[in-house]
């Protein structure tokens, strides 16, 4: 798949979502299209996370303490709170179906960063959004 197909794919990564077409393209030249075996576990409840991936093709199952809570598929992220604390896994996710994703890893997109201090700002900015988000939720 080409660098510029991934744009559309990134772009509903929502801390990815105010980024520009400009800025997606740093952040596609930065990830690695790979390929992934049906069966096999791509993170794990509770483990440090160190990248994040967007799904191209195929299909995820998402299972939180051991209770499935959603099927993932194409153009649908996991794992990009990574991408900021290295923090541990909240789900486990498996690949259901042979997938192809996008990854992106933790000091690559650091290096995004370096490279386009703006972007930083933007990041931020969908985190504020989407932290009032859960704040209206759970509190109205």
């Amino acid at each position: 798949m080409a660098r510029d197909a991934y744009l559309e794919h990134l772009a509903k990564v929502r801390l990815f979502s105010s980024c520009s077409d400009k800025d997606l393209q740093k952040i596609a030249k930065a990830s690695d299209e790979v390929a992934i075996d049906a069966g096999r576990v791509l993170v794990e409840q509770g483990t440090t996370g160190r990248e994040c991936y967007v799904i191209l093709e195929g299909s995820a199952s998402v299972e939180r303490n051991g209770v499935r809570v959603t099927t993932l598929g194409p153009g649908d992220p996991f794992g990009e709170l990574a991408l900021l604390d290295g923090g541990p896994r909240t789900a486990t996710v498996t690949a259901e179906t042979p997938m192809k994703v996008l990854v992106l890893g933790q000091r690559e997109f650091a290096g995004v960063l370096d490279e386009v201090p703006g972007l930083a700002h933007k990041v931020m900015a969908s985190l504020a959004q989407r932290i009032r988000e859960l704040d209206q939720m759970t509190f109205g």
